[in-house]
């Protein structure tokens, strides 16, 4: 069995990324990122600071927008319309989910398409779906693919099934993984809670992406004997033997499924640094499209 590291496969990208961003330097062109968060979620807050963590470790420009939980809808807009007229910002993230009383939907729809580097804009999407090699795909479905690829599993003609079908996640990364070429050419099924025979179903892929928000939900008998298994499910669960009291777990119950797996990726260490890394790749990317580079 196979343990995917993709804290490992990340360093390996975010160093390419550090030389381009020295490159673009070079050219009077820095890579700006800019976040807006709405609220304190503690996970979504934790989440932009690893955020901006690494845009100051690649040497990148970055920008926070804390806004408070009560912002109206009209304020969070202006600030993207803001963003979207700044040059020195190459891509715009609105940290998800916001408030109750903000429509995600039109934010998104805000947000410049060619600075959309979560890739969540309707022309990104349908850029995606149309096999267009310019649209922003979602990090977490990139950095999956990159896994798949960097780890030469082979996604030509092989059975993948995706549980989940969100935006995020689970319909994106069908159309990608349907796309013709490197890391795409898979048979895709995409099952979710509705799904009848779902165990069945999950244990004829010869790749399973778990990808429901369900911790352990995945269970032995859910995978066939040499699957490979990603597990893009990040869960907090109550752990009184932690020091925090919780701790991080997946999609997957992992101790009962790795040992039938050809290979499989963890939670921490496995997604979560990839959707980072890809999340840095668009922004320069952008930089790169906007620069005439690229």
């Amino acid at each position: 069995m196979q343990l995917i590291d993709g804290t490992a496969i990340a360093q390996k990208i975010n160093a390419a990324s550090r030389e381009e961003v020295a490159r673009l330097k070079t050219l009077g062109f820095t890579p700006g990122l800019a976040v807006v968060l709405v609220g304190d979620d503690p996970a979504s807050r934790a989440y932009v600071r690893s955020k901006d963590k690494m845009c100051q470790e690649l040497g990148m420009h970055s920008v926070k927008h804390e806004l408070p939980a009560s912002v109206s809808q009209a304020d969070l807009i202006h600030i993207v319309h803001q963003l979207n007229a700044d040059p020195a910002i190459h891509g715009i993230l609105v940290q998800s989910p916001p408030p109750a009383h903000i429509n995600e939907r039109a934010v998104v729809d805000a947000i410049d398409p060619r600075k959309d580097v979560d890739g969540f804009h309707p022309l990104n999407v349908a850029k995606l779906a149309l096999g267009d090699s310019d649209a922003f795909v979602p990090c977490t479905p990139l950095g999956c693919q990159r896994l798949l690829i960097e780890t030469g599993i082979e996604t030509a003609g092989a059975n993948v099934v995706i549980l989940g079908r969100s935006m995020i996640v689970g319909k994106p990364l069908a159309l990608l993984l349907m796309q013709k070429g490197k890391g795409g050419d898979a048979t895709v099924t995409v099952a979710h809670s509705r799904t009848r025979n779902l165990a069945d179903v999950c244990h004829s892929a010869d790749i399973l992406i778990a990808a429901i928000g369900q911790p352990y939900f995945v269970k032995e008998n859910f995978v066939r004997e040499g699957a490979v298994v990603i597990d893009v499910g990040i869960n907090r669960i109550d752990d009184p033997a932690s020091p925090k009291g919780s701790r991080l777990v997946g999609d997957v119950a992992f101790d009962e499924v790795a040992p039938k797996c050809r290979a499989i990726t963890p939670v921490p260490r496995g997604v979560g640094p990839m959707t980072i890394a890809m999340l840095m790749q668009n922004t320069i990317t952008s930089c790169q499209r906007f620069a005439g580079t690229r």
